[in-house]
């Protein structure tokens, strides 16, 4: 899987050293890539490649159908007749012959590429299943499903259920959103990551910036859905303002809480340029219709 004859190096090993370089700054660089590229992106695209590159190796080398019969120029130089040659000259050797394709000699570095991907995806499963949500214990999670309901409860106003989808069955990158919950029901589902986060904080303190932000604000949205509010750009807007109540109950302090919810209060203009119907209406903001708290002066 090296390079061509010439000593030149070919693309496909470009692509494994792109892919390499790219797992480990996923698993080693800044959180905001991890948030902004899923891991199997990348694996599903080199995958593609390696086993449309293996099907080329398997088929092997196009036949070949080599015209043996004397060319025009070959004519004028060897005084071959100008008309095609007779029937006669065909059957002494001249008629066209079938060239048997060679072995494919790609086969080998295929199964190597394939070898390369996978032990990357294992080493990626590795990392996450030793740092992620499930590197937790069965009891350490059910006391951090237990603790995020609790807190959904106090927003939602009701007693109600939050999940961490481990199986994505619900939520997720092939879902396409970080928490789900049925407008006025009791569950609500969040992905692992964001469980992650609000585990990180509640139990350990560990405040990670805009991931911790960002799953704060999920937690309130979904509870605000268990709560009634159906619109998605009205549920942000509550979920932001209580989610300075809900990160100060989790450890965080006021201004932390507030700082972080105004982060994200921010970030929603940006967000709301890909999917509209979560940016929040302009009435929220200090003082207007949505406003949790009209009497005081801090939005959120």
């Amino acid at each position: 899987m090296g390079g061509h004859d010439d000593g030149t190096v070919s693309p496909r090993t470009w692509l494994y050293a792109a892919l390499v370089g790219f797992v480990l700054l996923w698993i080693l660089g800044p959180d905001v890539l991890r948030e902004a590229i899923p891991i199997w992106l990348p694996f599903l695209v080199a995958l593609g490649l390696e086993l449309a590159f293996l099907a080329g190796a398997l088929r092997g080398p196009p036949t070949r159908h080599p015209n043996r019969l004397p060319q025009e120029i070959d004519r004028e130089r060897w005084g071959y007749p100008v008309d095609r040659p007779s029937s006669a000259e065909s059957d002494e050797g001249l008629e066209p012959t079938r060239e048997r394709a060679e072995p494919p000699r790609r086969l080998g570095g295929a199964l190597v590429g394939l070898v390369v991907i996978a032990a990357l995806a294992g080493l990626v499963w590795a990392t996450q299943s030793r740092t992620g949500w499930s590197s937790l214990s069965r009891e350490a999670r059910a006391a951090a499903e237990e603790r995020l309901s609790r807190e959904a409860s106090l927003v939602a106003g009701k007693p109600v259920t939050i999940r961490c989808d481990e199986e994505r069955a619900h939520v997720g990158v092939v879902q396409g959103a970080e928490g789900v919950a049925r407008v006025g029901g009791t569950l609500a589902y969040l992905t692992p990551e964001r469980c992650y986060d609000l585990y990180r904080l509640a139990f350990r303190g560990d405040i990670r910036s805009s991931r911790t932000a960002l799953a704060i604000a999920v937690l309130a949205h979904e509870a605000w859905h268990l709560r009634g509010v159906r619109d998605e750009g009205v549920t942000e807007c509550y979920a932001l303002q209580s989610g300075v109540e809900l990160g100060e109950r989790l450890g965080l302090s006021e201004e932390t809480a507030r700082q972080l919810m105004r982060q994200q209060l921010t970030e929603n203009a940006l967000r709301g340029l890909v999917s509209a119907e979560y940016r929040v209406p302009p009435d929220c903001r200090d003082g207007g219709r949505l406003d949790l708290d009209p009497d005081s002066a801090r939005f959120p």
